[in-house]
Order: C-alpha cells, then structure tokens, then sequence
C-alpha cells in the first residue's frame, strides 16, 4: 500500500494535550453549575461573552422585536431552508413505523417510537450566528413531536442575533436564551434556579461544547460528539481541479482555528496545485486569519496509488464532512462505511448541506461516524417495546420455556413469576423453586 503525505497536520501528541486541558476546564464548570446554579451561570457568561442580562430567558417581545429586523428577503431565505430541512425530516420520521405482531397464538410484541420529553438545542453564534444550526435542531425536533424544545445560542457582537433568534422562534422553541459556551449546555442539562433541566441535548458547538456533552451524557442524552468542524475533499483529475478542491477545503476551514480538513487524491498533481491554489485563495479570503490556522495546524494532503486506497484511508479517517468527485462518485457510496455525511460530485457541496439542501448538519466528528450517523429526525424518538399475553395456552406454553430458562440462571424467583402463571392458566402443579417440566415428560 502506498499513501504519501504532502502536508501533516499538527501531531497527535500535542492534539490530546489541547483535549486534556480542554477536558479539565468543562470539568471545572459543570461543577460550578452544579453548585451555584444561575450564579455559576452569569459569572461565566461575563468572563467568556463579555454579556449580562436581568435574564437570560428571551420574553416574547423582545423575540418579536428581533425578528422584526430581519429582513423580508432574509427572513423568505430562512422559511425555505426550513421547509427543505422539515420536508426531509418528514420523509424520515414517515419511515418510522409503530409494529405490533402476533409472534406467536395468543403473544402480541411490539413497539412505540416515543418523543423525548424535553431537549436542549445548542446554536453557535459567538463567531459566525450559526443560523441553519437552528433549523438542524429546533425544527427537526418539531417535526419529531417533541413537546418542550429550549434553544440557546450565545451574544453575537454584544447582543443576541435576529436571524438566529427568529430561525430558533419559527423552528418551534418554545424557550430561547441568549447563553454560549459550557454554561449555555451545563444549564440545559443541569438545571439552575431559573432553567428546567432537558432529557436531552443536541446541536454541535467548538471543543469545549462538544466536551461539555461528552461529560454530561447520562444524565441527559445527547445527539452525538460533535465537535469542531472536519472536511475532507476525495478527488481525482476526472472531475476537479485545484480551484474545486481548494475552495471546497478552505470553506470549512473558516470554521475556527482547529477545524481538520484533508485533500485525499490519487494525482500528485492535482494535489501540489491545490496546496498552491489555496495558498492564493488565503491571500484573499476575508476569514483568511482563521483559515490558514487551521490549514496549517490541521491540514493534511494525502496521495494514492489506487482508488481502494483512497477508500481505507477515508473509513479510517471518518471526516465530518466527505465532498466526493471522482470517476466513481456513486462506487464510493456504495463502499464507504464510516464518514459523517457524504456530497457526491462536482455539483454538490458541504456549504448546501450546511445551510438549505434539506440533510442534517450536526454530523459526527472525531471518528464517531465508525459508530453514529448524524442528527436526524429518529434521534429524538425512542423505541420502546412491549408485551401482550393473551391467552391461558400462550401463557402456559411461554411460562413453562420461561420458567426452564430463568433456572437454568439459577434465578429461582425470576422463575416464579413464570410458574405461577403456568399453575393458574395451565393447570400444572409446579412445585415451588422448581422449573417446569418439559411438556413432552409430563405428558
């Protein structure tokens, strides 16, 4: 196997050190709230968001005077990535099916998708007003029926962000405070004097956000670990070109200073004229300052032999964001296991999938897609099971294999719950502490 790297990113020794100090500071602020609640709370956003309000729950008026400066124009923007991202979550949520079978005569099994109860959707703001992250979350809940949806999103440049606030208010939240950071997804989670803790959180965030869910999951669900912003472009000389591969790279780039993003080709080529092509772009790029650190920190470029390599690399890897185009777009669909979500072909991008195409954005990033898909509408479901006995041969029957199996445990009262049901709808006289006769040896 060859794979070469043109560019590394910043090692992984120094990246775990940036995650340990990370880990410390949110572990330092949840207790905080933990203790002190709306105190710990307005202490943090004054350090951290240079921002203090009587409360920090929006009324209904100021969330009306907010909206009222969008404008017409952004405001007909944000209802049409809204009904593109319901209208998917729709057909998805459709796919989820209630089932209720007769497994076996008299033995009905089956299931209920059930909202959560309440959750807590998280919105970034503080550098760029994430407002499609509102759509991604808020409404997604909405469609999935969840009957208390709470959003948070921090101050942008002193004050909360209208689009955002009104995205958050047309999506469905019933409650929206202007908080960031640890303190925003500690008091969701938590609970404060003023704030009802939620079952569960969603909505992606920078590290100290994605770390704050890492430690609070258990106490209340989360969507999934997602962190700062990954991109990877999977490119070859058939169907992109340096300006292709560069912009789509530095696009998310700009996200923060510690957002990976990774040229995988198999053209040496196509591969040094892009590093060129975004040295250019960097030049001119207004968030240039953020891009380039985090394609000097964390930008890699890495070349192929084989198409089979590209896709090892690209499962091991398992980036956020995958911008395929290739000769086989569709080739690397079929055979990719482990990416966040995947935009195929030159036409496609991760900037639509972000903002308005309809897909999910809040993705999984520091290897979790090996394990998890995006947040989707089914995230906010549960499945729950349940059982019905219906007949005194079902139970019997059931009861005698169940009363069997629970001794072969050695749970001796797990297998009287069992007997006494084949004693009083079966009419066999199971001494106590004891399995069940096979039938064929009692008869």
């Amino acid at each position: 196997m060859s794979v070469t790297y043109l560019k590394h990113g910043k090692p992984a020794d120094e990246r775990a050190e940036d995650d340990a100090n990370t880990r410390a500071i949110v572990e330092s602020a949840l207790a905080d709230i933990e203790r002190h609640g709306d105190a710990a709370v307005r202490e943090m956003s004054l350090k951290f968001d240079k921002y203090d309000r009587e409360s920090y729950r929006l009324s209904d008026d100021e969330i009306a005077a907010l909206i009222a400066r969008v404008s017409d124009r952004e405001m007909a923007d944000i209802r049409f990535a809204q009904e593109q991202v319901r209208n998917f979550a729709k057909a998805q949520r459709d796919s989820m099916l209630d089932i209720e079978v007769e497994t076996l005569p008299g033995v009905i099994l089956g299931h209920k998708n059930i909202p959560v109860q309440s959750v807590g959707c998280y919105v970034p703001g503080g550098k760029f007003p994430m407002v499609a992250s509102a759509h991604m979350s808020v409404a997604t809940a909405a469609v999935a029926g969840v009957p208390r949806i709470i959003a948070a999103t921090p101050p942008f440049k002193g004050e909360p962000n209208p689009a955002v606030i009104a995205a958050m208010h047309l999506g469905g939240a019933h409650e929206i405070y202007v908080m960031g950071g640890i303190q925003a997804v500690g008091a969701m989670a938590i609970g404060t004097e003023t704030i009802e803790p939620v079952h569960m959180l969603v909505g992606p965030g920078n590290a100290f956000v994605a770390e704050a869910k890492r430690q609070l999951f258990g106490r209340v669900g989360i969507d999934l670990f997602a962190g700062p912003t990954e991109t990877m472009v999977i490119a070859d000389e058939t169907a992109a070109d340096a300006e292709l591969c560069a912009t789509d790279l530095l696009g998310q780039a700009e996200h923060g200073y510690n957002s990976p993003c990774v040229l995988l080709t198999n053209s040496e080529r196509l591969a040094r004229d892009t590093m060129a092509e975004i040295e250019r772009l960097l030049a001119i790029l207004p968030t240039a300052d953020t891009a380039r650190t985090s394609w000097e920190e964390y930008g890699e470029v890495i070349v192929c032999d084989t198409y089979d390599e590209m896709l090892a690399v690209a499962d091991d890897i398992a980036s956020e964001h995958v911008q395929v185009m290739t000769d086989r777009d569709d080739w690397f669909l079929e055979h990719m296991t482990c990416y966040g979500a995947l935009f195929l072909g030159p036409r496609t991008n991760v900037a639509n999938g972000d903002k308005v195409i309809g897909t999910n954005h809040t993705l999984p990033t520091k290897k979790a897609g090996r394990y998890t898909g995006g947040l989707w509408v089914g995230k906010f479901l549960k499945t729950h099971s349940y059982q019905k006995v219906l007949t005194d041969e079902a139970a019997t029957m059931i009861g005698e294999y169940g009363s069997r199996l629970c001794m072969l445990e050695g749970f001796v009262g797990h297998a009287e719950q069992c007997n006494i049901r084949v004693r009083r709808y079966g009419g066999v006289n199971v001494p106590y502490g004891e399995g069940a006769p096979h039938r064929e040896a009692a008869e």
